[in-house]
């Protein structure tokens, strides 16, 4: 489990590396519905942090909310999860 989170948000920030340049190029984008269905299935750090370091998408609002909320509900689920298995020991 711990390496697909991993592989997730480097995934996660490799996109918004690679989107952000080809925006530069006026190439292909990778599509907003990509970059959040990446965030949802465990890259949300990744690509907060690609967001930031590679100052791609800090304009719109859907991303600075989207993502730290997705983040959110993920550590509230995960946290959740834990609390669920440690009472079940």
């Amino acid at each position: 489990m711990i390496y697909y989170v991993v592989i997730m948000n480097i995934l996660g920030f490799l996109l918004m590396g690679a989107d952000k340049r080809r925006a530069r190029k006026h190439l292909w984008r990778i599509s907003e519905k990509s970059l959040f269905l990446c965030s949802l299935l465990g890259g949300s750090i990744g690509t907060w942090a690609g967001m930031y370091v590679f100052r791609h998408k800090t304009r719109h609002w859907y991303f600075v909310v989207g993502m730290p909320l997705i983040l959110a509900v993920q550590v509230v689920l995960l946290a959740v999860f834990y609390w669920q298995y440690l009472y079940e020991l």
